[in-house]
């Protein structure tokens, strides 16, 4: 398997996690998450795993083993998250981190994968008598990572003295359009809401020529941020139901259809006529671990098998997943999109073309996400139900 070839599969896992969030966790909310940081958490914990509890990580994960997630990994970051801001691209950070209970080490060849393929640096900690610094420890390492934009992570009383390991992962991305929009020209106009209400908010606008295309029921923007030095290229994407209720048969429709970015992505600028988008600035916190659950992934948090390859200890075999946090952030204005998402996982001791004028008037909900279109890989998703709430 390819890169290319698996970073699809992983994309087919993100409009999963995308539905599934969608009819839950934010039926009625604007939503950003970065479902990359949680692929990155679930594959190193994979690497602590053996069993039954290995083989639904790797069901889940779409791949057929460890070696091949562990393979990826050193790929994508070199592919993907070099810091491009000294070359004038995006500024990028990409960060993993392990504390682990000062009672146990880990075991050699798991620390070796968790240095060396993922990079993560270990710090021991004293979950038994300090688990509130250790919090306190862990949402200051993603509040650096994600300059200063995710300031908590783990949610108070998320640790306490049974948890024996935390393992974190923080993203950070800030880019610029590769065409600002002029502030001047940005105007407030109604967004309609889907209790059928609309709200007063500020659009930016353009006349220059854009990557839009219409399909079946939708259409597509893509806005590209400046390129740096190299051969990557990011852009933000806007998927616009045409009906204003029209985003949930959306968002179905991406995540049933295994193929959906291949097809539906605007490749060529043309000539826009009514043109606006709305200002944003949202964040989002959520317990990644209930989204999984509800999608089968259910034997690590179950404590069935522990975690044998993980630590250096019969405790290990005791060892379950007991929940995994996520936030994220994301402001899109005239200049650019910075975006920010940080995932800790908690392991606890078990006690068709058209080239005429077309029309994009993002006035009411709809799905967004920021990609690397050279790999493919999709770093965030999200949606705007209403533009004023954060």
């Amino acid at each position: 398997m390819d890169i290319r070839e698996f970073i699809n599969k992983q994309t087919g896992v993100a409009f999963s996690l995308t539905k599934h969030l969608f009819s839950t966790e934010a039926k009625d909310s604007n939503l950003v998450f970065s479902p990359l940081s949680i692929n990155v958490v679930l594959s190193l914990i994979a690497a602590g795993c053996k069993g039954l509890t290995l083989d639904q990580l790797l069901s889940f994960l779409k791949a057929n083993s460890n070696d091949q997630l562990n393979s990826f990994s050193p790929e994508l970051l070199a592919a993907v998250f070099a810091n491009g801001s000294s070359s004038g691209g995006p500024s990028l950070a990409f960060a993993n981190g392990v504390w682990i209970d000062k009672s146990l080490s880990l075991k050699e060849s798991f620390k070796q994968i968790a240095d060396n393929v993922y990079k993560a640096a270990s710090s021991q900690a004293d979950f038994q008598t300090k688990a509130a610094e250790v919090t306190k420890e862990v949402n200051l390492w993603a509040e650096k990572e994600t300059n200063g934009l995710i300031k908590e992570v783990l949610p108070p009383g998320s640790v306490d003295s049974t948890s024996r390991l935390i393992f974190a992962n923080a993203l950070y991305f800030k880019g610029a359009w590769n065409e600002h929009f002029d502030s001047s020209k940005t105007k407030d106009h109604d967004f309609h809401l889907l209790n059928g209400n609309s709200v007063h908010v500020p659009f930016m606008t353009s006349k220059k020529k854009q990557f839009v295309e219409a399909f079946d029921g939708f259409k597509v923007l893509g806005l590209p941020y400046k390129q740096g030095g190299d051969k990557r290229r990011f852009s933000m994407y806007f998927f616009l139901p045409d009906a204003k209720d029209g985003l949930p048969a959306l968002v179905e429709k991406a995540a049933s259809d295994s193929g959906f970015l291949d097809r539906y992505l605007p490749h060529q600028k043309v000539e826009v006529g009514d043109f606006r988008i709305p200002r944003f600035k949202i964040s989002f916190g959520f317990e990644a671990s209930k989204v999984l659950k509800g999608l089968g992934l259910v034997l690590p948090f179950s404590g069935s098998e522990g975690f044998p390859e993980m630590v250096d200890s019969p405790v290990g075999q005791d060892l379950y997943v007991s929940s995994i946090y996520q936030k994220a952030f994301i402001e899109v204005n005239e200049e650019g999109t910075e975006a920010a998402a940080a995932s800790a996982a908690i392991v606890t001791l078990r006690s068709v073309a058209r080239f005429d004028k077309i029309d994009f008037v993002a006035d009411h909900p709809f799905l967004f996400m920021i990609r690397e279109d050279m790999t493919g890989m999709v770093m965030f998703i999200g949606q705007i139900l209403d533009p004023l709430t954060a």
